[in-house]
């Protein structure tokens, strides 16, 4: 132990055991120690000391700071974890509820706006990995998790381990963007970052992967350069390969398990974006009798 480093205390110890034998993710262990750590220095005193006026005075102490929906819940949920699983006092968030989230249209990009964003990016590690997120409709974290021998050219198939929900799946591999990894691998392997059996996308130093911060900003620069005044994430792009597919009649079920959703009702949003659908829907004033 070095001198900058503090002691662990007990109760985050039991803490952090606790997620580990529920094997959660490495990014919701870290996110769960946050949200204690905050309830802390709130409290002023250790969190097993708590009682349910302090966790209700809590609450109101986030509403009022103006927290997002997202925020309270996250934070909601990784108390629940300590007073229910660690503590095992499930009383003491008897009072503690989670909010609505309101539900807001996906932000998605016209076909001629995609081309545009994916020809202006960088350099072609970041254009190849942007046209899987599209091409596959991969998410940002499954993107950077892919190996190269996630790729099956024979099958026609990218493997997706672990994606969210730590499930695995199998995602579509078009021809074009069987291509396009062709092409990515092939100047990799000549510049000799491309190591055998590792990342697909491999950071600066090609034992890591590239990260998703590293992406984020990729797609954020690409859209800028394209002239793109939306509001562009990497998600963006997943949401555009769901609305597209949809306007190509693509089935609903299908396209539910290519995004990996749970529920159906999730994948459905999308139909609320298909501008191609609506516009071949006509309007029953179009039916009327001349006036």
């Amino acid at each position: 132990m070095t001198s900058t480093d503090k002691p662990v205390s007990p109760l985050r110890q039991r803490m952090i055991d606790d997620m580990r034998m529920r094997k959660l993710s490495p990014k919701t262990q870290a996110s769960y120690i946050r949200v204690v750590k905050r309830f802390a220095k709130f409290l002023g005193r250790s969190p097993d000391t708590a009682s349910t006026e302090d966790l209700r005075r809590y609450q109101l102490y986030l509403v009022d700071s103006g927290i997002s929906a997202i925020s309270l819940n996250a934070n909601l949920t990784g108390l629940k974890f300590l007073f229910d699983n660690t503590l095992d006092h499930p009383e003491l968030m008897a009072k503690m509820h989670a909010v609505h989230e309101p539900r807001k249209l996906p932000v998605v990009l016209s076909r001629e706006e995609v081309a545009r964003l994916l020809t202006a990016a960088d350099n072609l590690k970041h254009q190849t990995a942007l046209s899987v997120a599209y091409g596959a409709g991969l998410r940002a974290s499954e993107v950077v998790a892919l190996k190269v021998s996630d790729v099956d050219s024979q099958r026609m198939t990218l493997r997706v381990e672990q994606g969210k929900g730590s499930k695995d799946r199998y995602a579509m591999l078009s021809p074009v963007l069987l291509e396009r990894l062709r092409a990515w691998w092939k100047f990799a392997h000549a510049q000799g970052k491309m190591l055998p059996g590792g990342w697909l996308f491999p950071g600066l130093d090609p034992i890591d992967p590239l990260s998703t911060r590293q992406l984020t900003r990729a797609v954020h620069a690409a859209a800028e350069a394209a002239g793109i005044d939306k509001r562009v994430s990497m998600h963006t792009l997943r949401h555009s390969f769901a609305t597209h597919l949809l306007e190509q009649k693509v089935d609903i079920r299908v396209i539910q398990v290519l995004l990996g959703h749970k529920k159906l009702e999730t994948t459905a949003l999308y139909a609320q974006v298909a501008t191609d659908i609506l516009r071949e829907v006509v309007s029953p004033i179009e039916t009327l009798p001349l006036m």
